[in-house]
């Protein structure tokens, strides 16, 4: 009978250990990219940002990785979505630009679209999208593996790109923005039919209660010290008029629901999403982690039309910072403080507008992609008696017809010679160069190493262009872009926030790969497929 009693206490014993020593992970994890922010918008507008927002909330309770960086070339919104959740780069992850010419299908590919797929909740064609073309998994995509598919997984974002690709190929669902109807949409990859509180959700037609608000500033306009006043008293050519603040948007109401992505609203928009997904689907409601992968697609839409020295910008990223702190109020009060992980990151930076620039003397300027591709496919046609030469240019990239090349006539060394020695001669190009002889160009060690990082061969072009500081593609007049590998564009914020996180930073040099193996090792769950970052110890630890 003591022998039975001993046994029974033992069992009894190891049960209690192995409870003890149950893996501990957070209800939930939200990762936030905001998309098109610079890693010195943290402290730009530091003095006006809330004490109860959520700027200051992360930066003061969380942990900053302030030189955080973006390890490939081309810095657009794909790329750092894909990037961020594989802790890949293009070179292995497959995701080369929001658009590229694939010379494995001979077209010209945007980076989520699937003919395959017929759109959910719409009858428009924009949820034709999945994430076929990212070649491995992503962090959300190892969470639902590690947790035998227990994990819930859901996307959200108005750009189609910053909800697919965050949330993998295994994900519960991805939402998007349609601009047809002003509804959230998905794709036939994920589901049938909207569940039923995306439907409750549309049926509110938040979009023309915001179109009816129309657009104010937080503060009088002269307050804004941070922007350009003298251009935002001439007012723009936005909204379907000429104005200035404040924006009236009335008139958009049943015609336009596309303007809506260029406003602070579109955060808001995209929060209140994010909470509807929350309360929906139970997101860390249970003992398994869940996962709600959140994109600010507005900063870009609002930063490409007004520029970062707007004060459209300026007053952007200060509702943002309120938008933000009620979001982290909401997440105290449905999971519990501490009770969940949150990371905050974006896709890619941009550079001021150069006219903005040069009225203050520094170098900077416009080129047309479009015109120097023409010119240059005249130059070719004219030197070598033929015509299609180039097929695209994409990237900052020249793709060649390489199916005409590859027969001898006219020698594709010789082409490629012409064409780089063309641009070269060009006022805003620093360097041209053919990728598959990288290793024998004289470049930055640092540049060198993006631009690899940036080649997928059936997915890249085969002639580089680098150009000068401060010079970009496109002639807007107030609005500006993104896409190279100067800080401008590839110094990025990183914030942690939450579960198990120390208040602090780093200074050292860490990069957008590293967020998913962090996150991997928080977990304990495996990297991602094609994981080459590192995590970041400091979190980890």
């Amino acid at each position: 009978m003591k022998g039975y009693l001993v046994i029974f206490f033992l069992l009894i014993s190891t049960k209690g250990i192995l409870a003890q020593k149950k893996i501990e992970r957070p209800k939930l994890v939200v990762g936030i990219i905001v998309d098109q922010m610079r890693w010195d918008y943290l402290y730009r507008y530091y003095d006006r940002y809330d004490e109860n927002g959520g700027f200051k909330r992360l930066l003061s309770k969380g942990f900053s990785c302030e030189n955080t960086h973006i390890p490939y070339a081309q810095t657009v919104t794909a790329c750092g979505h894909a990037s961020i959740y594989t802790g890949s780069v293009p070179a292995i992850n497959g995701i080369t630009g929001n658009d590229w010419y694939d010379y494995d299908l001979n077209k010209s590919i945007y980076c989520t679209g699937d003919e395959n797929t017929t759109t959910v909740g719409s009858t428009s064609e924009n949820g034709r999208m999945s994430p076929k073309n990212l070649l491995v998994t992503t962090v959300c995509d190892e969470l639902r593996l590690a947790t035998n598919f227990g994990s819930k997984v859901i996307g959200i974002a108005i750009k189609d790109r910053g909800s697919v690709l965050p949330a993998g190929h295994s994900a519960n669902a991805a939402y998007w923005y349609d601009n047809a109807n002003g509804n959230w949409i998905t794709s036939s990859y994920y589901m049938k039919k909207l569940p039923n509180w995306v439907t409750d959700f549309n049926d509110k037609k938040l979009v023309d209660q915001y179109y009816n608000e129309g657009w104010k500033t937080m503060y009088p306009p002269e307050t804004y010290l941070q922007s350009d006043l003298a251009a935002a008293a001439k007012g723009h050519n936005v909204f379907g008029q000429n104005s200035k603040f404040p924006f009236a948007l009335k008139q958009l109401i049943g015609k336009d629901y596309n303007s809506i992505a260029a406003t602070p609203h579109g955060n808001t928009f995209t929060f209140e999403m994010a909470k509807a997904a929350m309360q929906g689907e139970q997101l860390g409601k249970d003992s398994i982690t869940d996962f709600l992968a959140i994109s600010l697609s507005s900063p870009d839409y609002i930063g490409h039309t007004f520029g970062p020295n707007s004060i459209e910008a300026e007053d952007n990223f200060l509702k943002l910072d309120q938008s933000l702190g009620q979001f982290l109020n909401h997440l105290d009060e449905q999971l519990g403080k501490d009770q969940y992980l949150v990371f905050l990151t974006s896709d890619h930076g941009v550079i001021n507008v150069p006219s903005f620039l040069s009225n203050k003397n520094i170098p900077s300027g416009n080129f047309s992609a479009q015109k120097l591709f023409d010119e240059l496919t005249n130059s070719l046609e004219e030197k070598f008696r033929m015509g299609g030469l180039l097929t695209d240019i994409n990237n900052g990239q020249l793709f060649l017809n390489r199916s005409q090349l590859n027969k001898g006539k006219p020698n594709e060394k010789e082409v490629s010679k012409f064409i780089i020695d063309y641009l070269s001669s060009q006022p805003y190009i620093s360097r041209a160069f053919q990728l598959t002889n990288l290793g024998e160009t004289p470049l930055n060690a640092t540049i060198k190493e993006r631009v690899i990082n940036g080649y997928y061969p059936s997915r890249s072009g085969d002639i580089q262009i680098i150009v000068k500081p401060q010079f970009i593609e496109g002639f807007e007049k107030s609005g500006t872009t993104h896409g190279s590998w100067y800080p401008y564009d590839s110094h990025i914020p990183l914030l942690w926030y939450g579960w198990k996180i120390k208040p602090g930073k780093n200074t050292r040099e860490t990069s957008m790969a590293d967020i998913a193996p962090t996150l991997s090792q928080l977990l304990h769950i495996q990297c991602p497929s094609g994981n080459v970052g590192k995590p970041i110890t400091e979190i980890t630890d």
